[in-house]
């Protein structure tokens, strides 16, 4: 038997990117700055965490060893010994982007080529003609916000008036999105989604990789909270993924979390989605228990970013990956001999870094492969490296942008 794990830890990079500079992100490192501020004492909360970061599980997997392979860091908890079969290692993004998007097709074998449209921070943020055909095409009598925001805040401002008028809050950020937060009572979310449906036609000829439904609750600032109806809506892959040859081959790819929005849900063969890190490693889990010969289960846990990396919560962010690591050794628990299972990210978002965004980081990779060799893979040039090693291990046609690793491991012992 032969199947394949991948998680995404959506954000968790390691440091060292190599056009960092060309990003504005020079030495930006979310796990190195996590750990030291755990170390100094900075990421205490009473009732959270307190002390050094408690990662054991992901370090005996080689958390530490793929810090060094980027960056040179030492991660002082990281010493203890090495799981068998365990590999590690770091990659490098060769996409034009520091997003989601290109993160995860990236590691699914097809970097982006391309660069990504994005609306100037400035108000009005989104062209004239964009703006008027919002309105005239999703049938609302205005927008809000027309700006780069973070979500929480542009709801706090706009929210009220929204309620008031039915006019949708639209806002950006340095990303390649156009986010849409409405009242899920006072708007309606299934009008949401369609509204955003018909904004996402009207952004392809702009490059925008991603129109987000961002629906809330609440009747008054101080209250509204935003709810886990998200969707994302992206520009469908240029060319064929490793999500395409997996099913094309006969097999099943099983999404977990925002998987099947970021590839516009092609090639995804089943859907697992839920609110939060911990309700999505039980569906992660359930998914692990179904998974067959020859089939591919991909999940992102997207709370690192949304909720501690652009709301620059260095605790609750070093929380959230102890939590995370707790929950590891029931998924290694699942594994048989000729599984491959890998923990890795898709960009940065340094929680201690300047402003809200993410961050271009290199990302960690670390995983098990009962049967296998295990051992150091270096630091790979390219993302697509972890889509190609999980095609030659289910045996599925390589890609044209990676090289797998799976010698480096050792092939099957």
């Amino acid at each position: 038997m032969a199947r394949a794990f991948v998680f995404v830890l959506d954000s968790f990079g390691i440091g060292g990117a190599a056009d960092a500079a060309q990003f504005g992100d020079e030495g930006a490192n979310t796990f190195g700055h996590i750990a030291d501020a755990c170390r100094a004492g900075l990421a205490d909360r009473p009732g959270l965490r307190a002390g050094p970061l408690h990662v054991p599980h992901m370090a005996s997997l080689g958390l530490g060893e793929a810090a060094r392979v980027a960056t040179g860091y030492t991660f002082e908890a990281g010493h203890g010994s090495l799981l068998p079969f365990a590999f590690h290692g770091a990659a490098q993004e060769i996409s034009s982007g520091k997003d989601t998007p290109s993160g995860h097709w990236e590691i699914a074998g097809l970097p982006l080529r391309f660069g990504w449209g994005r609306f100037p921070d400035m108000v009005p943020a989104f062209p004239a003609a964009l703006t008027e055909a919002m309105i005239r095409e999703g049938d609302v009598p205005g927008i809000l916000g027309n700006r780069h925001a973070d979500g929480t805040t542009i709801i706090e401002q706009f929210g009220a008036e929204h309620i008031a008028t039915g006019k949708p809050i639209c806002y950006t950020s340095v990303d390649s999105v156009l986010q849409i937060a409405a009242h899920e009572e006072h708007f309606g979310l299934e009008r949401l989604y369609t509204f955003c449906k018909v904004v996402r036609g009207l952004c392809d000829p702009l490059k925008i990789g991603r129109v987000i439904a961002r629906p809330f609750l609440g009747e008054a600032p101080g209250a509204f909270t935003r709810t886990p109806g998200r969707r994302d809506y992206s520009v469908s892959p240029p060319e064929p993924t490793l999500l395409d040859r997996i099913t094309q081959a006969g097999g099943r790819v099983l999404a977990i979390g925002k998987i099947g929005d970021i590839f516009a849900h092609r090639g995804v063969t089943k859907l697992r989605k839920a609110a939060g890190n911990m309700a999505m490693f039980d569906q992660a889990l359930a998914a692990m228990d179904e998974a067959g010969d020859g089939d591919f289960v991909f999940a992102n846990f997207v709370d690192f970013d949304t909720e501690f990396g652009h709301r620059r919560d260095t605790p609750g962010y070093a929380a959230a990956l102890e939590a995370f690591d707790r929950r590891v050794p029931e998924a290694l628990a699942r594994l048989k001999t000729g599984d491959l299972f890998l923990l890795t990210a898709d960009h940065g978002n340094d929680p201690t870094w300047r402003g809200t965004d993410h961050t271009r980081e290199r990302i960690p990779l670390m995983g098990m492969a009962p049967g296998l060799a295990g051992g150091s893979v270096g630091l790979r040039p390219t993302f697509s490296d972890i889509g190609e090693t999980v095609a030659r291990h289910l045996g599925t046609a390589p890609g044209k942008y990676g090289t797998s690793f799976y010698r480096e491991i050792g092939g099957h012992a």
